[in-house]
């Protein structure tokens, strides 16, 4: 048995049935006790993709992993469908965490969690509340609120982002009058990108590469009234204090929300480390930059679980 598909309530929600992936390690035995390293996906992912690839990849490496969809998304229940509150994205973290603890199984004191991309933000934020993850990985990390107010390059100023919040909310009256009204989270075609990372992006999702039927790619509008002032990284300064690496690619565009975490966590026990050659989207699923991320994720999460 190297993996196992689990349905289970969440623990935040008795409505939403969460839906993962757990990967063995190979000699898997139920009588002892695992490290576990809970993955995340990025915005409009799914657990078949990125996450699912670097879950088994480090069960490969013989730690516990579980992938899962996020609530309201891929195979996990919850209305509306695709909505993308970072609020509850974070708290499904530890929705997922809460599940590992019932399993006779688990080493409830050696908890890793990782995500890609706003999975790695939301991750973080998720480390900053819940003490029970001991260890940060960190892929292409994208802080989800900052994105959306400063923009791909950090190149907007807060206060013009205001737009879309106003979005949000008419999108929010829409929704009761009109149905709901959706954004996209990567480009939707491939001349709507604005640039080569973002035309991957497109790529990843809508095309042979990497599409799965439960990741269509958009999410709610609604969602815009909490992803523009959420903050990933709030309050990091004081609470994050468990060990971090953060991945990035030397030309990724997105890595500045790498360091912005590192700048101001209150742990010492940080680390970048940078994968030549790769942008935001070559450490989703480019075979050498992800063998290369898995070996320093494994090194990381063996020292300190």
């Amino acid at each position: 048995m190297s993996q196992q598909k689990v349905n289970f309530k969440n623990s935040n929600n008795d409505n939403i049935t969460m839906s993962g992936i757990i990967n063995f390690p190979e000699g898997f035995s139920e009588n002892k006790k695992y490290p576990v390293i809970v993955v995340s996906h990025p915005g409009g992912g799914v657990k078949e993709q990125t996450a699912g690839l670097y879950a088994k990849k480090l069960a490969d490496q013989g730690f516990l992993t579980i992938a899962y969809d996020a609530s309201y998304q891929g195979e996990s229940t919850g209305e509306p469908r695709q909505l993308e509150n970072p609020y509850i994205r974070t708290e499904d973290v530890s929705a997922v965490i809460d599940y590992l603890t019932t399993l006779p199984y688990v080493d409830t004191e050696n908890i890793g969690a990782m995500g890609i991309c706003a999975g790695a933000g939301y991750t973080a934020n998720a480390a900053i509340n819940d003490h029970r993850i001991k260890a940060v990985g960190m892929v292409s990390a994208v802080n989800i609120g900052s994105m959306f107010r400063n923009g791909w390059e950090n190149n907007v100023k807060d206060t013009d982002a205001l737009p879309y919040l106003i979005a949000g909310s008419t999108a929010r009256t829409a929704d009761i009058k009109e149905g709901i009204q959706t954004i996209p989270l990567a480009p939707m075609k491939e001349e709507d990108a604005p640039n080569e990372e973002l035309r991957e992006a497109w790529e990843y999702y809508h095309t042979e590469r990497c599409q799965y039927p439960t990741a269509p790619g958009f999410a709610t509008a609604r969602s815009l009234t909490q992803i523009i002032s959420y903050d990933a990284y709030n309050k990091a300064e004081a609470f994050f204090t468990q060990p971090l690496l953060a991945i990035v690619g030397s030309v990724a565009g997105s890595a500045w929300m790498s360091d912005d975490l590192l700048n101001i966590v209150a742990t010492t026990d940080k680390r970048k480390y940078i994968i030549e050659g790769a942008n935001h989207m070559s450490l989703y699923d480019v075979e050498n930059y992800v063998n290369e991320a898995v070996n320093q994720l494994t090194s990381f999460f063996k020292d300190k679980l």
